[in-house]
């Protein structure tokens, strides 16, 4: 059986844009450089059909480490919890009070871009404190 290499995390969205945008401003992702023959991004949109315009958005991890994330545009919107959810990993190695500053830390600077914080989940017994938020579509994710 042969190793995966690669894979990409594909989020369903209303404005793929907005919302890749938001995820490169949380994981210090970019954009990828448009396909061959055009110059920004805005250009190939506009040579695609009008129904396909704005429908996808990808980021990258500059380092080249991470997954891709693609983000698409869908008609129907959110309405239950995901069934998978991305794990923002800013507390590793921390506990107690240390790992709580760090994980609200940055929970502020992502409210400050949009995110909504849902709920701190407390050290117990088996996991350490975590974060549950929403981005700027209510996809859900953690501050682990």
């Amino acid at each position: 059986m042969a190793s995966i290499k690669q894979f990409q995390v594909t989020f369903d969205c209303a404005e793929p844009e907005r919302v890749a945008r938001f995820w490169c401003e949380v994981l210090g992702y970019v954009v990828p450089p448009p396909p061959e023959g055009y110059a920004t991004w805005d250009d190939f949109n506009r040579a695609l059909p009008p129904e396909r315009q704005g429908s996808g958005f990808a980021c990258i991890d500059p380092s080249g480490v991470g997954p891709r994330l693609y983000f698409q545009r869908v008609p129907e919107g959110k309405v239950v919890k995901n069934r998978v959810h991305l794990d923002v990993r800013v507390g590793t190695g921390l506990v107690g009070e240390e790992r709580l500053a760090a994980l609200e830390a940055e929970c502020a600077r992502l409210v400050a871009l949009g995110a909504v914080r849902v709920q701190l989940l407390v050290a117990d017994d088996y996991n350490e404190s975590c974060l549950v938020m929403q981005d700027i579509e209510g996809n859900e994710f953690c501050l682990d």
